[in-house]
This record gives C-alpha cells, sequence and structure tokens, in this order.
C-alpha cells in the first residue's frame, strides 16, 4: 500500500471513529422529551407544595399596593427580562378575559434599548436597573426582582435602590436563592438547579399571581 494510500485509509478509519463517539454522546430525543416534561411537572408539583404560601403573600402585596395607587416594576436579565416584559404586559392589558377592569401600572425596566445602552456605557450596566428605579420608582411600589441565580449584580443593586425608596421587592429566584434571598422581601425560591425549569416555573407563578390580583381588584 502506498503512503498516500495508507493515510486516506487511516483519515477514512478516524472518521469511522468519531462517527461512533459523537453516535454514542447525541441525546435520545424521545427520553429526553420525556425527562424533560418529567422534571417540569415534578417542578411545578413542588411549587405547589412548598410556595403556596409565598405567592398568596405575593399577591396580597400587590393588591395592597395597587389599591393605594402604586404600581409594578419589573427587572431581570435575558430571559428574565423577556418575562418582566411579558407580565408587565398581562398586568396593564389583561390576563384573565373574563374580568373587564382597567389598566394596573406595571413597567418592565427591561425594554428601552436608548436607556439600557446609554446606562451601560455611562454609568455601567450593574447600575441600569437602579438608575431606573431611582427615576421611575416610588413610595408604596413594588419591585418585581427575576433572578434564577438569585446573583445578579444589577438586580442586587436594583434592589437596593428599591429599599431606599421605600419599595418592596418580591424576588422571583430559584437554586439557593443566591445573595438576593436575604436582600428582598419575600423571596419565591423555585426548588430547581436547572435554569430551564426555574423560568418555567417563574412564569407559571406569575401567571397565577396576575389573575389572583385581579380576581382580588375587579372579580
Amino acid at each position: 500500500m502506498t503512503l498516500i494510500k495508507q493515510i486516506s485509509a487511516d483519515q477514512k478509519n478516524l472518521r469511522h471513529l468519531r462517527a461512533i463517539v459523537f453516535k454514542d454522546k447525541k441525546l435520545d430525543a424521545q427520553k429526553f422529551i420525556i425527562d424533560s416534561l418529567n422534571e417540569s411537572s415534578e417542578t411545578k408539583l413542588k411549587i405547589k407544595d412548598q410556595l403556596a404560601d409565598e405567592i398568596i403573600k405575593a399577591v396580597d402585596l400587590l393588591v395592597a399596593s395597587y389599591k393605594d395607587g402604586n404600581k409594578l416594576l419589573l427587572c431581570g436579565n435575558g430571559g428574565s427580562a423577556a418575562d418582566c416584559q411579558h407580565i408587565a404586559t398581562e398586568f396593564m392589558i389583561r390576563l384573565s378575559h373574563h374580568i373587564q377592569r382597567p389598566a394596573l401600572p406595571a413597567i418592565a425596566l427591561t425594554t428601552d434599548s436608548s436607556n439600557l445602552t446609554a446606562g451601560g456605557n455611562d454609568i455601567g450596566f450593574e447600575n441600569v436597573f437602579a438608575r431606573n428605579v431611582e427615576g421611575l420608582g416610588a413610595l408604596g411600589d413594588v419591585l418585581l426582582a427575576i433572578s434564577t441565580s438569585g446573583n445578579s449584580p444589577n438586580i442586587i443593586k436594583a434592589v437596593e435602590a428599591s429599599h431606599a425608596k421605600g419599595i418592596k421587592v418580591i424576588g422571583l429566584l430559584g437554586g439557593t436563592g443566591g445573595k438576593l434571598k436575604s436582600l428582598v422581601d419575600l423571596p419565591i425560591v423555585v426548588p430547581s438547579s436547572n435554569t430551564q425549569r426555574i423560568q418555567e416555573g417563574h412564569i407559571t407563578i406569575a401567571h397565577i399571581v396576575c389573575e389572583l390580583v385581579e380576581d382580588k381588584l375587579y372579580g
């Protein structure tokens, strides 16, 4: 066998070996789907068993704030930023279609690109939410701080800014709750270490809270 043929054969064998290795590493799609849905269901059942009292406290805090003419502010990063926008919309427009009600004031501090980029450039990204709490927050408002880790520096600073203005803070957290667990007024810690499951828990909790607030105020 010539050297060129030998090299070609070796390369072919190497490709074959790599294919075997990577095939073994690929996810079993059917199993992954079942495992993910089971884990998601189990997390929600843990929320039911462990967090019902905290969810009711969050509802009561928001109802009292809204009755006094105050508003809800929300902050988070990444997927949690998207959740802020989603949740704020549910309060402003409505979630329960059988309830006719006025808007409930809610502002996601995550949606103004000019504000966020100017803040990130001029005062540091860790300060962008705190700055907005300073400018938009008022005594009696509520901040919903969302962080899957509980350790996001810009969320921590937003919580500190909220306390300085007499704003109560609900924390939607995950895992151990991180640093924010001891900083917020009401920590709601989804019992999971998986970011995807935590985020799914957060939006489920937020929907429940919004529906109960609507019902208590206008049902």
